[in-house]
């Protein structure tokens, strides 16, 4: 009986011995913001500003991706995490894939040695080339000129969530803009008020659903998304 329970202990112990070690996931998006935005702009589509001070990354992925030499196309993006990994920690001008006028306006990337390690890298490349794509790119401008097209009020009301719970003729959670807007009694003030301050019971459509209160929006954008609102009572 001893004998079973020294063998029983032994297996135990040495099953610790040869445990393998757990692979922890690196979040490339979060490493992405955390080493590279105060450099690198990281919209889609990018925005530009006279004083950066690096090219936005949408431009980074898109030119790396394009100028890696390769006569296997599957090999792409593998080359282009790869040349990633070693560029940013050891830059050099005969490395670059830049051209003269942009290094002269951004200079030379610093070394990154010691602020990010390899798997960090391989992390943020990963997610970088496959971010930055053209169709993500189609796609994010295909929004943009969408809420761009969109009266100003509207957008702002789509941008802040006010259509999750409401859409312009049809009720969900509250009820419908056209209906609000037609409602006897709300003025432009009691909407302006409304969105400030939430309300409760008011439709009873609702079923006792309750608006919040927007307090982090500025004035100004209240009574815009307000007068949006007001004007739906004019439509047809």
């Amino acid at each position: 009986m001893k004998t079973i329970w020294v063998l029983t202990l032994s297996l135990i112990f040495l099953s610790g011995c040869f445990e393998t070690k757990k692979t922890v996931h690196l979040d490339g998006k979060k490493l992405l913001e955390q080493k590279c935005s105060k450099c690198h702009n990281l919209d889609l589509p990018p925005k530009t500003f006279e004083d950066e001070k690096a090219p936005p990354m949408m431009a980074v992925a898109f030119h790396v991706r394009s100028f890696i030499k390769t006569g296997d196309e599957s090999q792409r993006v593998p080359k282009a995490i790869a040349f990633v990994k070693d560029y940013v920690v050891a830059p050099n001008v005969s490395k670059s894939f830049c051209d003269k006028e942009s290094l002269k306006s951004y200079g030379l990337m610093p070394s990154q040695k010691g602020k990010v390690t390899q798997d960090e890298l391989q992390a943020i490349a990963e997610y970088m080339f496959k971010h930055f794509t053209q169709k993500n790119l189609d796609e994010a401008q295909r929004i943009e000129n969408r809420l761009n097209a969109m009266p100003k009020g509207e957008r702002l009301a789509l941008q802040n969530n006010c259509l999750s719970c409401h859409k312009v003729d049809k009720h969900i959670v509250g009820p419908a803009f056209k209906n609000v807007a037609m409602r006897e009694g709300n003025t432009l003030e009691v909407l302006v008020h409304s969105i400030q301050n939430g309300s409760k019971q008011k439709y009873a459509s609702s079923k006792g659903a309750i608006m919040p209160a927007f307090k982090k929006l500025n004035d100004g954008d209240i009574k815009t998304i307000a007068e949006w609102i007001h004007s739906l009572k004019y439509e047809k």
